[in-house]
């Protein structure tokens, strides 16, 4: 029987993981702690806090050296700090000074990298940090969704593109399981499954954006993985897991919990 074997939240959208024991399902169908903020353009138009396209955020898919920044977000303080190798950046609380330094030391991260959103668009600066810390809201589709993926068919993209050690942190979701054929996940889209006690409806298959290319160690754009997708499995638009609201109330995930189909 497949068992969850990783769990992730992604504070800050667009930004590095935190790797976690146990994953709190809001009922709602969200992560608590998953994409409470964002560092967004000033020129997006968006009014507040309001939900947004990646493509107004500094995020991955327009920003792959920010996969080389680590971020610490204490999620009852409210503070964020941001390293680069050995080098705090920034380490600030989420009033509006903090707000401002934390989009100031990004801006300054950014511009100095060879990729980026902001050298060419003035108009996008100051950057902004948006969000209340506590509200996950950021997620790529308005409604949010939790995400997932299987092992065996992360292990599948990377026998095709020839990387033995390629790392699920790619693909950015909030659960990966193992114990399953390659793929077998796709088949779920418009079924039920149960992860614990937690009760999800499988909605769709995620399509995959630039983000997938960017390594997350190195934050460079090495592998082809949009192309891989599209040739190597025949797949008409890139997709790689599947995204899930819950069917009823949430609750606790944890490591090592089954994974049942429903129906």
């Amino acid at each position: 029987m497949p068992r969850v074997v990783a769990l992730y939240r992604y504070p800050v959208k667009g930004f590095t993981p935190e790797a976690c024991e146990v994953l709190d399902v809001l009922a709602q169908g969200r992560i608590a702690g998953d994409r409470v903020l964002g560092i967004r353009f000033a020129n997006s138009g968006v009014i507040d806090d309001a939900w947004s396209t990646k493509h107004e955020f500094i995020a991955l898919v327009n920003t792959p050296g920010i996969a080389r920044l680590h971020l610490r977000f204490n999620h009852q303080t409210l503070r964020l700090g941001i390293s680069f190798e050995d080098t705090v950046l920034v380490d600030e609380p989420l009033d509006d000074n903090g707000r401002k330094r934390i989009a100031a030391a990004i801006e300054n991260y950014v511009l100095q990298l060879d990729e980026n959103p902001l050298s060419f668009h003035p108009d996008r600066l100051p950057l902004r940090v948006v969000g209340n810390g506590i509200m996950s809201r950021y997620q790529d589709n308005e409604a949010g969704q939790i995400t997932l993926h299987s092992r065996e068919s992360l292990a599948a993209v990377a026998g095709a593109v020839g990387d033995a050690d390629l790392s699920e942190l790619r693909f950015r979701s909030n659960i990966a399981i193992e114990g399953l054929e390659p793929w077998e996940e796709q088949s779920w889209v418009k079924r039920k499954i149960r992860i614990g006690q937690v009760i999800f409806d499988v909605v769709t298959p995620k399509s995959r954006c630039l983000a997938t290319q960017a390594n997350p160690n190195s934050g460079e754009r090495d592998l082809p993985i949009l192309k891989t997708l599209l040739s190597t499995f025949n797949q008409k638009k890139p997709t790689f897991a599947i995204g899930m609201v819950t069917s009823g109330a949430g609750g606790q995930i944890h490591i090592g919990d089954k994974v049942c189909l429903l129906d």
